[in-house]
């Protein structure tokens, strides 16, 4: 009899994972770094509206965007997930 997904990981369904939603990576030198100030930009390749990188453990899992409920929560909405053909 085959087991279903839930049933076969149900031992590890409280384990904690970190999640991570990640816009976009830059490296900086040392001289960059010390030269932030506060309200400084930092110019990222990706554009506004573009989805973000949605990573459990490091590995990456899907896509997502930013949403704001009640202009005082935010959040990410999965838009998908990555399959690996």
């Amino acid at each position: 009899m085959a087991e279903t997904a839930i049933e076969e990981v149900a031992l590890y369904l409280d384990v904690p994972l970190d999640v991570e939603v990640e816009l976009d990576r830059r490296i900086l030198t040392v001289r960059q770094i010390l030269d932030l100030d506060q309200d400084h930009v930092i110019r990222m390749n990706r554009s506004a509206g573009e989805n973000l990188d949605v990573r459990i453990g490091g590995a990456l899992i899907g896509f997502g965007e930013i949403v704001v409920n009640e202009a005082t929560t935010t959040g990410i909405r999965i838009t998908d997930f990555k399959h690996n053909d």
